[in-house]
């Protein structure tokens, strides 16, 4: 179900090795966004690219073939070069969302915790590549994705760098801010501290998470569709995004 209203413009980003922007616009989409995408060269050219969008989307991965770590690269062109131009967006109200390789490029760039590292994405801790379904709880109500969501969301993961980690005076900080966006709430896939899948920054309009809700849109995509499974998209997640934006 898409939403009647106003379609904002949204900015799927793609850099060398990213794969699921082609996913990322047909989750904006049917959440009612105008979606397009845009080679992170482009936008390094142009700013302009950024300054008409109303919404962010940097999409998973392996940009720049992970290349010194994942997100790493994409996060020092991002954080290089367009440093100011992000700042001023989050400050003008427009949502961003960073999956997968997206969100540890936002972890690396400094829109979400991780000065210091303080907070980071690491190795999941039994050492292995991930690919499989899980069970997401939105929690934070300071989240403009998450705040309306009252359904667990059933997506899959595909990360080897996926453990979010971080000192116990941040997750303490993220625990009083309401920044823990989503939690997993089947079996922990990767050792993440206090089972969190995604945070958000202290606005409430950056949300950065490992899983892939924009794979589980609508309910034919889940394996276990032919044998009756319904429910868990990750729809309301975009809808709730494009709302926001809408209003700008």
């Amino acid at each position: 179900m898409t939403i009647a209203i106003n379609r904002p413009r949204a900015l799927v980003v793609r850099a060398p090795g990213t794969n699921r922007d082609s996913d990322a616009v047909f989750a904006l989409e049917q959440a009612g966004a105008d979606a397009h995408v845009a080679l992170l060269s482009e936008i390094l050219e142009t700013p302009s690219l950024l300054h008409n969008a109303q919404m962010l989307l940097l999409p998973g991965g392996f940009s720049f073939a992970d290349a010194l770590g994942a997100g790493r690269l994409f996060a020092l062109e991002l954080s290089t070069r367009l440093a100011a131009e992000l700042t001023a967006f989050v400050a003008a109200g427009k949502p961003v969302i960073g999956i997968c390789n997206g969100f540890q490029a936002l972890i690396r760039t400094g829109l979400l915790p991780g000065a210091n590292l303080k907070a980071a994405l690491g190795p999941n801790d039994h050492g292995r590549f991930v690919c499989e379904w899980v069970q997401l709880q939105p929690v934070s109500q300071r989240c403009i994705w998450t705040a309306e969501l009252d359904a667990d969301i059933h997506c899959p993961i595909a990360h080897g760098e996926g453990r979010f980690v971080c000192d116990d005076t941040t997750l303490a900080s993220l625990r009083s801010n309401d920044q823990i966006a989503l939690r997993y709430s089947s079996p922990n896939p990767n050792g993440s501290v206090a089972d969190i899948a995604g945070i958000c920054d202290s606005s409430g309009l950056v949300l950065g998470l490992m899983p892939h809700p924009e794979d589980h849109i609508v309910q034919r995509q889940h394996p276990q569709f032919i044998r009756g499974h319904r429910g868990g998209i990750g729809l309301g997640l975009f809808q709730a995004g494009v709302r926001h934006a809408s209003q700008l």
